[in-house]
């Protein structure tokens, strides 16, 4: 966490979007709409804001990574341009198409007003249909376009092809993109752009030369207690300490899909929904389901790995 929302008296750069001005402004910036960083991933993204340079992040799936991106939208009070990188992405879904059912009404209508006599006339329409008013603008030309600098999330990188890597370059590098039939778009006020990669498969170094890298660690105990505490209330301190702890154990354990923080924090809201005043075999068992998204893994615990870590709990007194 940083020094609290109380202490919200930072310096900002004198520009447009008003950027924290050091690392502890970036900390109490996040911490204020409730997203408590560590210092490393503070210094992270405030090397990436000063140098204006792209900043990708890795890490296990629900360690915060795409909430880091909405999060730094919010605070600063620009748009976030979000990007869900999946397989067989191409350039009509990211960056830019045209728009063909338009380009179609105005040849018909050229044709029907009898407006094509001679070679002049052709090459007029043919401009006419490549124009700017012609484009239909995807989140990557849209993050080059904005009168105001937005941030520009490109998620989940490593779900789409290795040709999609190639194809960023220019926007990362020079913050354009060229259309062959129309040239060279470049932004006015270049996008913050964070990408994110839960590393099923390793993203082409050319591209990992244009960002800052960070890798994004699950939090320890105490900073993980301090999220939940703010993002699931109403549960008692001793629970809060026991799920937190509790979780923080399963993810030593060789498990498909270890849960990550929003897990904890649905888990959390779960017991308080059930009005659950400590964690009990029964209580957890019933409830894997909201920590756990594959069938192995609750097997796994319902086998005994449960009972075990409830009982390492009891021997740290952390449970009645």
């Amino acid at each position: 966490g940083g020094r609290g929302a109380g202490a919200l008296s930072v310096r900002l750069d004198a520009n447009a979007l008003g950027l924290p001005a050091s690392v502890d402004a970036v900390v109490e910036l996040l911490a204020a709409q409730n997203y408590l960083c560590d210092r490393r991933l503070a210094t992270a993204l405030f090397l990436a804001l000063k140098l204006r340079r792209p900043l990708f992040l890795e890490g296990e799936p629900g360690v915060g990574k795409t909430e880091l991106a909405k999060t730094l939208a919010a605070a600063l009070g620009t748009a976030l341009l979000r990007l869900q990188c999946y397989e067989g992405l191409d350039v009509a879904q990211t960056a830019y198409e045209w728009n063909v059912a338009r380009q179609m009404v105005e040849i018909r209508l050229a044709e029907a007003a009898h407006a094509i006599h001679d070679d002049a006339d052709r090459d007029r329409l043919a401009h006419s249909l490549y124009s700017r008013a012609m484009l239909i603008e995807r989140p990557l030309l849209q993050a080059l376009t904005q009168p105001r600098a937005p941030v520009l999330l490109i998620d989940e990188l490593d779900r789409a092809d290795e040709p999609f890597d190639a194809f960023l370059l220019e926007v990362l590098a020079e913050n354009q993109i060229t259309i062959p039939e129309l040239g060279v778009v470049k932004a006015s006020a270049p996008p913050i752009t964070i990408i994110t990669s839960n590393r099923t498969r390793e993203i082409h170094d050319a591209l990992k030369r244009r960002c800052l890298y960070h890798w994004v660690e699950f939090p320890d105990v105490e900073r993980e207690l301090a999220i939940v505490r703010r993002k699931a209330p109403g549960a008692s301190e001793r629970l809060y300490r026991q799920v937190v702890e509790f979780v923080q154990r399963m993810r030593t354990l060789d498990l498909f899909k270890a849960p990550g923080v929003a897990e904890t924090i649905d888990w959390t809201n779960a017991l308080v929904a059930l009005n659950a005043m400590r964690l009990d075999p029964a209580t957890v068992h019933d409830t894997l389901g909201v920590l756990l998204k594959y069938q192995d893994d609750i097997a796994r615990m319902g086998g005994g790995d449960t009972a075990k870590i409830l009982d390492e709990l009891k021997a740290r007194a952390l449970l009645d």
